[in-house]
């Protein structure tokens, strides 16, 4: 063992079994020493030497240093091989723990290293223990895996150590260190003897450490109080305080006279000191002493003494109200709550308010009624504070606080009514009583507060005229909270009472609360009043958010009367919902001074004819000019219209006209002038506009109008003037002149009409030459439209007429596109002929060829070919598109070839034509790459993979590979495949490319050159391609990859496809994998390669997860011996698991079962054993089944599966073993019927083992109803001590039947508990006279005397029945047996019951029967007893009256002398004091009290001599 130091930093050897640190105080050194102690068994000239050291470690310099101690370890000779293996020590105790190998226990004291106790604590060997800390012990865990606690008995440890050992200074020790019971007596002598020799430190470090404080009590303090002081000397009691307060805390009484001493020297800082170190006991004595001092003081020891009604004082005092109810809340204390408050509210109302409420917050409720508390502020007259005070209580607003909530709310209308309304606007209270607080408000003054409280309406209606004092916002909002009848109902009322003052908050109440009131009833209330002001302000507001028409004429008609013009004629600008009729009639009947209403009604809602004759006729001329002018110029042509239906002079309209001028809208203008067949008025006005500039197209129509009607040159106008609207111009123009209507729609482009006013006046060369030039699609499809009926004519004059004409490309491609679109193919082609083949100036036209060719592809195909050939200047390859398209392959082919065009030809032929053979013929002819490609790939296509691999070779084309590798596997020609991946390999470095020429290779047997090309530099993947051939079955070409890249695993699995085992098995350790070892040791068992299938196994089964795979799959092919030699094997690895010794046992259950129980003994901790326990009640290895049970603590199934499987399961010494740790009690109970039924022998041994843990009476109860009672004999007797009622009736009954009445007797005086009268009654009739006694015995138990006696006298047993009659205490029995003795002549008998009944017979009565049965010898031993007897009495009577009348005389003389002595003390104190108490003067005589006492003295009788009243 290495001892080393920290603080050193080094270490030294120490030849020692155990060890184990501790610390001790010496005496004299204040700071503790450490100690090490440690056993040794060492070997000595041959002996055993077994000791215990206890030295110091790092002894501290000049202070008393630990002195060395050592000690035999004794051995008993059964454990001379035996050894310490650990230590621990005890600090509560101060005792050495030593505990060895087999279990033995030394316990050694440390100061002294004396041995205490040795003994033996575990049957099996300890390895492990540890320090228990809180018991004064230690934990030690045996082999079996008990764990035990060991530790010291308290009671008992130290009369052990001073009565055995005899050793009392270590019993002492023990007692104090640890303090212990057991050494009173000797501590107190002790404490005796030094006070006797006056070393009364010693006396007082003794009485502080004193085990259980035996020492510290009051006469200990009053002894120390009794020694003299000596001077220049600590006080004895001085010093046993001090060494107290060392020592720890001090006790009440204690406390209490140190503090009396510091309180009389006036050192009150002592006491705090001591108090904040929690030196002292608190109490309520110590703190009524301080409080003389230092109330504050007092208050914490109150505290800390729990003297609750002391502490509540107190802070009563200090005013810290808050404090008590925390404090009383905090210990459960109830004080005088309404004491308290009343006490507060002399002083501090404010803090009884406050003391109050927190009463109120109390849990559990106020301990005071609210409403008493109410009543306390109210009496003082203290109306704030119990406002205060209800307020804050009653904010839960709840129902049982109805009463208080009318009662604040009355004091404070009566009072404080502005407190009141604060309190009602607040809202917090629900539950008081409205109609008496409506009453009160109203009286108060407070007339809104009233009408929130009343529910009739005459009493709403009477408070609610007085608007005067009511604040009118105040009031509307009232009106919110009344049904709508009621409402209206009020507002009546204050319109009539004064409609002048109300009108405005009925209007506003109107206003807010329309709605629910309805506005018709708000309308007809003030209709009814014919209040025009108020249903103005009241719609008002309202009309913004109408849209009734209604509600908007009536304002209008309101503001109308009341004269708000302004207004009015704003709602008829704004507004967009009055009538508009309605209201213009309105108007016009109310004939306003201002017209502007009207007109904003007649100009909105198109009432302009209307407006202008009322203003004509109305000679309001001003408002016509001023409507035209300035509110809408745009009517200006309605006016003129009406004005000109009024006949108003031509003057007046002309300038009303040229008023407005340019703001004039001419179109409406013309037409309504027009209309009435006046345009000329309008002539003037329309030039002066084109002179000013006027582009307006209405203008220039109108002035065009009047020239067309005037005939002045209208063709120049029609030609020249650009701002005419051609449409309009022309249709004026078609019945007048049709030229004119063509010169106008040609001008303005207007196609339809054009085409429509040439059609129906035949004018088609117009019409060609129109269309021709305008190049439009849409006209061109109208007018070739095969439903127009002139198309034919048009056709024609365009062919003869138009087209020749045109010098223009433009218009010329327009027409032939035109003819397309109208599907018109051979029009077209007869016009196309004429223009390309007549060398015409188109004919070189590239366009125009490429239309010809391809209208002659799509209407005459047969030209085709003749076009192609004549033809030059056209687009070779699109049209050579639209003949494929066409399907006229061969002229798309010719097409191709005349531009050279290889490749799409050559795409013909293949695609179209599908002609193979005439492409590599075409091939072969220009030689040209992308031409062999495009082969290559048709003869790909077709499945021609030979041609089109030598097709793209020549083509030097490597793009297609993945085609030409994928059509080359399905066609299987590798050898081709490889010429060609040889190619592409020269132009592309893809790993595809180089992976599928490895494949080829392996798939023509080549393997050669693939080892020669895996060498060489190349990108291919070779996993994937290894992959890939071992999936194909190609497992010399996998191998050789495999082994190239080092892929072990695979190269293992593919040896294993080549039947090449031992290269796999080498493959397999190099890859070290599971998966491999597993695979390649599958493969060895299929091909029976045991010994390689092993190598692989024991790699394999180390992995948890992979052994039962591997085991299932060897039992599948019936290798079971392989598969044991295995998992054998496998127990030696390093890496075994508890799987392995698992899976071993498995196997052996099922198919070596001779093996199977050594293996689970040598290897029960490695084993799984659930599982293992399911694979042994499988296969019904009961034996080994129930082993397993045992180990893995299942004691129940363990003890079924013995009794269910006995033959081969049971043990007589295992099932005891485990029946007594089984947890279902019923297994008890079957235990006994399993041995009842197969080893009866044995039951009283297995019952003896249970004897603690069964119900003895179901076990009696079992064998009773078996048969069997007698063979459990032993078990009962020793059970009987339980005394338990079926045990002893079942051993009685033996006994009786085996008429062994001694066992009997003992039974019954030892067990009482049975039927004793049912035994009685059972064996008083026995022939045998032993069992009548023992009947007659337990007669005389159950206080059945007569049954006893009589029984005793049958069988002539007299001493038993003199001794039951003496035990009775009857008199009556004594006195009857003394007459049967003497009518059977039984005179010794007579005597002897005299004798033994003394105490019984009345002597008159003995001697009367002696005298009248002449028997008086017989009875004078009684006599004579009976005379000294009585004799003593008397003179112990007359001894104690003697010594009583001495005790009173002696009495009397003692109080005549101590009155005599407190007179004469009394006589010599001034007059001015009381006379002190005489307590202790004498015999405890107390004087009497006093009798008037002027100066508190008892008054003084003649001599000295005390009244006789006073006694």
């Amino acid at each position: 063992m290495q001892l080393f130091s920290v603080d050193q930093q080094r270490s030294q050897a120490l030849e020692a079994h155990a060890a184990s640190f501790a610390q001790f105080k010496v005496p004299g050194n204040e700071n503790p020493s450490i100690l090490i102690s440690f056993a040794t068994k060492s070997f000595n000239a041959g002996q055993i030497t077994s000791k215990l050291h206890v030295i110091e470690l790092g002894a501290q310099p000049g202070k008393p240093s630990f002195s060395k101690k050592q000690a035999d370890l004794f051995f008993p000779p059964d454990f001379q091989d035996d050894f310490p293996v650990a230590m621990q020590i005890s600090h509560k105790y101060g005792l050495i723990f030593v505990i060895t190998k087999l279990g033995l226990l030394f316990v050694y004291d440390l100061e002294t290293a004396s041995a205490v106790y040795r003994n033996r604590i575990s049957p099996d060997p300890i390895f492990l223990t540890s320090e228990a800390s809180a018991a004064g012990g230690f934990y030690a865990i045996n082999r079996r895996g008990q764990v035990l606690l060991a530790t010291v008995n308290e009671a008992t440890i130290v009369p052990f150590v001073s009565g055995q050992l005899n050793n009392l200074e270590l019993a002492v020790n023990l007692a104090k260190r640890g303090n212990l019971p057991g050494a009173e007596n000797l501590v107190v002598q002790r404490f005796q003897e030094l006070f006797a020799q006056t070393k009364y430190k010693e006396a007082a470090e003794l009485a502080a450490e004193s085990p259980q404080g035996i020492l510290r009590t009051p006469d200990t303090v009053a002894k120390f109080q009794s020694v003299p002081v000596q001077a220049g000397q600590t006080p004895p009691l001085l010093q046993y305080f001090g060494t107290l307060l060392t020592r720890g805390k001090l006790n009440a009484f204690e406390s209490l006279e140190l503090s009396r001493l510091v309180v009389n020297q006036n050192k009150k800082n002592l006491l705090e000191n001591w108090l904040a170190e929690d030196k002292l006991e608190c109490s309520e004595e110590l703190g009524d002493l301080v409080k003389t001092v230092d109330n504050d003081l007092a208050l914490k020891i109150y505290i800390k003494a729990r003297a609750t009604p002391k502490v509540v004082a107190a802070f009563a005092e200090r005013r810290e109200f808050d404090k008590i109810l925390i404090y009383s809340k905090q210990v459960g204390y109830t004080p005088d709550y309404l004491f308290l408050l009343q006490t507060i509210l002399r002083t501090d109302p404010q803090g009884a308010v406050n003391f109050a409420l927190m009463m109120s917050q109390m849990e559990g409720g106020c301990p005071v009624d609210y409403n008493t508390i109410t009543d306390l502020f109210l009496q003082r007259n203290l109306i704030r504070e119990a406002t205060a005070f209800l307020l804050d209580v009653l904010k839960p607003n709840l129902p049982e606080h109805a009463f208080l909530q009318t009662k604040v709310l009355e004091i404070n209308l009566v009072t404080f009514p502005n407190v009141a309304d604060a309190i009602l606007a607040n809202g917090m209270f629900t539950h008081y009583d409205r109609p008496r607080i409506a009453q009160l408000c109203e009286k108060a003054g407070l007339f809104v507060r009233a009408l929130q409280h009343y529910t009739e309406l005459p009493d709403i209606k009477r408070v609610i005229v007085n608007t005067h004092a009511i604040e009118p916002q105040s009031l509307v909002e009232f009106f919110g909270t009344l049904s709508r009848e009621w409402a209206l109902e009020c507002m009546k009322d204050l319109l009539l009472v004064n409609l002048r003052g109300n009108l405005q908050i009925i209007v506003q109440v109107a206003k807010e609360y329309c709605e629910q009131l309805g506005v018709d009833a708000c309308i007809k209330l003030f209709e009814q009043f014919k209040s025009y002001e108020g249903l103005y302000f009241f719609l008002g507001s309202y009309l913004s958010s109408s849209e009734d028409p209604d509600i908007h004429f009536k304002y209008i008609e309101a503001a109308a009367k009341t004269g708000q013009i302004k207004e009015v004629e704003r709602v008829t600008r704004e507004s967009n919902f009055y009538d508009a009729e309605k209201t213009k009639n309105f108007l016009m009947e109310a004939k306003l001074p201002d017209a502007r209403p009207l007109i904003n009604v007649c100009d909105r809602f198109g009432f302009v004819p209307d407006l202008t004759h009322y203003l004509y006729t109305n000679n309001m001329l001003r408002y016509i000019e001023g409507y035209v002018q300035k509110v809408n110029p745009g009517n200006a042509p309605l006016v003129v219209g009406q004005l000109l239906d009024d006949e108003c002079p031509e003057d007046f309209i002309k300038g009303l006209i040229l008023s407005v001028r340019s703001l004039l809208p001419v179109e409406p203008l013309v037409e309504e002038c027009e209309k009435r067949n006046r345009l000329r008025l309008l002539t003037q006005f329309l030039e002066h506009l084109v002179s000013e500039g006027s582009q307006d197209v209405h203008v220039h129509n109108a002035l065009g109008k009047i020239i067309i009607d005037s005939n002045n040159n209208p063709e120049h106008f029609l030609t020249t003037n650009p701002y005419y609207d051609s449409r309009v111009v022309g249709k004026y123009c078609e019945k007048r002149d049709p030229t004119l209507a063509v010169v106008a729609y040609r001008r303005g482009q207007c196609d339809d009409e054009l085409i429509n006013v040439t059609n129906k006046n035949s004018l088609f060369k117009l019409q060609a030459r129109y269309v021709v030039e305008r190049m439009d699609g849409d006209l061109w499809e109208k007018v070739l439209n095969p439903e127009n009926e002139y198309r034919r004519q048009l056709i024609d004059q365009v062919v003869s007429t138009a087209l020749p004409e045109s010098k223009s490309p433009e218009q010329v491609s327009a027409t032939v596109k035109a003819f397309m679109t109208a599907d018109l193919p051979h029009e077209l082609i007869e016009l196309l002929e004429k223009i390309v083949l007549q060398n015409s100036a188109f004919s070189g036209n590239f366009n125009l060829q490429n239309l010809l060719i391809l209208t002659a592809i799509k209407a005459d195909p047969s030209r085709v070919m003749d076009y192609i050939n004549r033809l030059d200047n056209f687009d070779g390859p699109a049209v050579g598109e639209v003949a494929v398209e066409a399907q006229l392959y061969e002229e798309a082919f010719a097409i191709f070839k005349k531009f050279n065009l290889n490749v799409q030809a050559v795409n013909v032929l293949l695609d179209n034509i599908r002609s193979i053979d005439r492409a590599v013929e075409f091939a072969f002819r220009v030689e040209e790459d992308a031409v062999w490609s495009q082969v290559a790939k048709a003869q790909l296509r077709e499945g021609l993979v030979s041609d089109a691999i030598e097709s793209f070779i020549r083509a030097d084309d490597a793009t297609q590979f993945l085609d030409v590798i994928r059509a080359s596997e399905d066609a299987d020609v590798y050898s081709d495949l490889v010429r060609y991946l040889l190619m592409v390999r020269q132009k592309v470095k893809e790993p595809k490319v180089d992976s599928e020429l490895i494949y080829a290779y392996a798939k023509t047997d080549r393997l050669g050159e693939i080892e020669e090309f895996i060498l060489m530099p190349n990108v291919a993947n070779l996993q994937n391609v290894g992959d890939r051939l071992f999936d194909e079955a190609l497992y010399e070409a996998a191998k050789i990859i495999f082994a190239f890249i080092s892929n072990w695993a695979k190269l293992a699995v593919t040896l294993v496809r080549l039947k090449q085992f031992q290269g796999a098995v080498d493959a397999a350790r190099k890859a070290n994998s599971a998966k491999t070892w597993k695979e390649v040791c599958f493969a060895c068992v299929d091909a029976e390669e045991f010994r390689l299938a092993q190598i692989c196994g024991l790699n394999v089964i180390i992995q948890v997860d992979d052994l039962e795979e591997v085991s299932e799959y060897y039992q599948n092919r019936g290798c079971f011996n392989e598969l044991i030699s295995l998992m054998e094997s496998g127990l030696g690895l390093e890496r075994a698991h508890m799987g392995i010794f698992t899976e071993l046992g498995v196997l052996y259950a099922r198919y070596r079962a001779e093996k199977l129980m050594e293996h689970i003994k040598l290897f029960s901790t490695r084993l799984n054993i659930p599982k293992l326990i399911r694979a042994c009640d499988e296969q019904q290895h009961w034996k080994e089944l129930t082993y397993l049970y045992i180990q893995y603590d299942e004691f129940d199934n363990a003890a079924t599966t013995v009794m269910n499987h006995s033959p081969e399961a049971w043990d007589h010494m295992q099932f005891k073993d485990i029946i007594v740790k089984v947890a279902s009690v019923e297994l008890y109970y079957k235990a006994v019927h399993f041995y009842l039924q197969e080893h009866p022998d044995l039951i009283n041994d297995m019952l003896n083992v249970l004897a603690l843990r069964v119900d003895h009476t179901r076990v009696v109860d079992i064998m009773r109803k078996a048969g069997h009672l007698r063979l459990v004999k032993p078990y009962m007797v020793a059970v009987q001590s339980n005394n338990v009622s079926a045990v002893n009736e079942a051993l009685n009954e033996i006994y009786v039947e085996e008429e062994d009445y001694d066992r009997l007797r003992e039974s019954i005086d030892l067990h009482d508990n049975f039927d004793q009268i049912g035994l009685a009654q059972k064996i008083e009739k026995h022939e045998l006279l032993e069992m009548r006694r023992v009947a007659a015995y337990i007669y005389k138990k159950a206080g059945r005397w007569k049954q006893s006696i009589a029984l005793s006298k049958k069988d002539n047993l007299y001493k038993d029945a003199m001794e039951t009659a003496s035990q009775s205490g009857d008199r009556e029995l004594a006195e009857e047996l003394l007459v049967y003795f003497i009518e059977q002549g039984k005179k010794e008998c007579f005597a002897a019951c005299l004798f033994v009944c003394y105490d019984l017979i009345r002597p008159d009565v003995a001697l009367e029967m002696a005298w009248v049965n002449n028997m008086i010898d017989f009875t004078f031993p009684f006599l004579l007893q009976f005379i000294r007897e009585y004799t003593g009495k008397v003179d112990e009577l007359i001894k104690d009256k003697i010594e009583a009348q001495k005790d009173v005389k002696a009495k009397e003389q003692e109080e005549k002398e101590v009155i005599a002595q407190q007179n004469m003390y009394a006589q010599l104190l001034p007059l001015a004091l009381p006379a002190p108490p005489m307590p202790g003067m004498g015999g405890g005589f107390a004087p009497p009290p006093p009798m008037g006492g002027g100066m508190g003295m008892p008054p003084m009788p003649p001599y000295g001599m005390p009244q006789m009243g006073s006694y």
